[in-house]
């Protein structure tokens, strides 16, 4: 398709060495120059993942720009968890049938998902599958590739008692929770895309469940480059499917605890109306969803406020949201008081 070329040239950089039309991507690691880029000791890392059921929504309204920022956040936004440079994105677009202005639609999201990102769209593939997909249906996946300094890989095995959590805002549901989300609102309430929500600001629903996941690369990076000489980000975890206790869980060594404070941060008013719609308990809503953070940062407390402030300039409201503690090797990893 014509068009899409253009959508690719607009996230690529000097690194870029492929040719359109050709059958792989080719990315230069190393670069010399007024654009250069030199590693001592780089590690390779790779993401995948894809929108899920959000693109029914996209479907039923017509609007499929933002789940193409989805596909590319999903998958850049897990690879900072590592202090990684997202490097380049491939997607997968599978269609029912040849449809070039979805086609255009989609990519144009994941191209600005990547500009927004400072990391190329250097290829993809569609595939038409009118035996797998009805009429109008698709589905997406998305591939990402970083870089990281070996020392200064994040893993989380630096989190240590007297580390502090920093939450970072989210967009509202991201991702993750669309089959309960479209049950609760469509089944249950019958409501519609076009009706207004009073309590979110009069936007209407297909406002409120087709915004896109935030992207945290530039904020994420910015911060991580202030502390070149000094690592004293030691854990990063961006909050999906299986909440703040599941994901944060998952970085934090043995003998430690993240203690978090519900309290400690502003939870957006859409996470308040699905509740209420839908009568659902609040551990089920903490389960599903990320409750208005979307990325936890785990750091040296001596650097927590400068961070803090970090962030804010970047555009980022973020709140201290818990602490590291000593604990049993059995205790949760994470615990919310």
């Amino acid at each position: 398709m014509a068009r899409l070329p253009a959508h690719m040239r607009r996230t690529q950089c000097p690194r870029v060495m492929s040719k359109e039309g050709g059958f792989a991507a080719v990315f230069q690691l190393q670069l010399q120059g007024l654009f250069a880029r030199q590693y001592d000791d780089p590690l390779l890392i790779s993401c995948t993942d894809g929108v899920g059921t959000k693109l029914k929504v996209a479907v039923s309204a017509g609007l499929h720009d933002t789940v193409g920022i989805d596909l590319v956040a999903m998958s850049v936004n897990d690879l900072l968890c590592t202090g990684a440079e997202p490097l380049f994105f491939l997607d997968y677009v599978a269609m029912s049938h040849d449809e070039p202005p979805l086609l255009e639609a989609i990519v144009r999201g994941i191209a600005d998902g990547c500009v927004a990102s400072d990391c190329a769209l250097v290829g993809g593939e569609t595939a038409i599958l009118p035996d797998l997909y009805q009429r109008g249906d698709y589905d997406l996946a998305g591939f990402c590739v970083g870089v990281v300094e070996r020392k200064r890989l994040i893993d989380g095995s630096q989190i240590q008692p007297g580390d502090v959590a920093i939450g970072i805002a989210s967009s509202g549901f991201h991702s993750n929770g669309y089959s309960l989300i479209r049950k609760v609102v469509f089944e249950i309430a019958g409501l519609s895309l076009t009706d207004t929500v009073p309590e979110c600001d009069n936007k209407t629903v297909s406002d409120l469940l087709l915004e896109p996941t935030r992207l945290y690369a530039r904020a994420v990076r910015s911060v991580l480059r202030h502390y070149r000489v000094k690592q004293v980000v030691h854990g990063i975890a961006h909050i999906t499917g299986g909440g703040l206790a599941e994901n944060l869980g998952r970085i934090v060594p043995d003998n430690v605890q993240i203690q978090i404070g519900r309290n400690s941060w502003e939870i957006p008013p859409v996470f308040g109306w699905l509740q209420r719609l839908g009568q659902i308990e609040a551990a089920e809503m903490d389960r599903v969803f990320n409750m208005g953070l979307g990325m936890v940062l785990v750091v040296s407390p001596h650097f927590a406020d400068s961070i803090q402030h970090q962030l804010a300039d970047l555009g980022m409201t973020a709140w201290r949201i818990g602490q590291a503690a000593e604990a049993e090797p059995t205790a949760p990893r994470v615990v919310a008081n």
